[in-house]
């Protein structure tokens, strides 16, 4: 059970990490929006990193392949509903995007303090 807690920590880290990066990456694109041809970029969801970077399958046999080729999850640009200037930042897209980076955020840190506080009381500590 324990160890399941663990897992669950480190899923909440990894979210939280992907909410700060998706900030960055939309403040990047706030910053940009009267640069003329400039794309906008997205991450992918949470949920597409976390399966690329889940740990590989292990090898029973030397034969086997380990899966250890990560994929690395890198900003894609968006190049869809250009501006007249060549510009594809939305600002109201951009706020809405920001707003719920800012909720995936919240909510990683919500299971952390959550899951902390129950590992503290299993080991007996306030």
């Amino acid at each position: 059970m324990f160890t399941n807690k663990v897992e669950v920590l480190q899923m909440a880290r990894a979210m939280a990490a992907h909410a700060a990066a998706r900030q960055g990456v939309i403040a990047a694109n706030v910053a940009n929006a009267d640069t003329p041809g400039y794309r906008a970029r997205h991450l992918p969801g949470f949920a597409q990193v976390w399966e690329a970077q889940r740990m590989p399958m292990a090898a029973t046999r030397p034969q086997h392949l380990t899966g250890g080729n990560r994929q690395t999850i890198a900003a894609v640009a968006d190049s869809a509903h250009l501006s007249p200037n060549g510009n594809s930042v939305s600002l109201e897209a951009e706020m809405v995007a920001a707003a719920e980076a800012r909720q995936a955020h919240d909510f990683a840190l919500a299971i952390y303090r959550t899951l902390s506080g129950a590992i503290r009381a299993t080991l007996g500590r306030r």
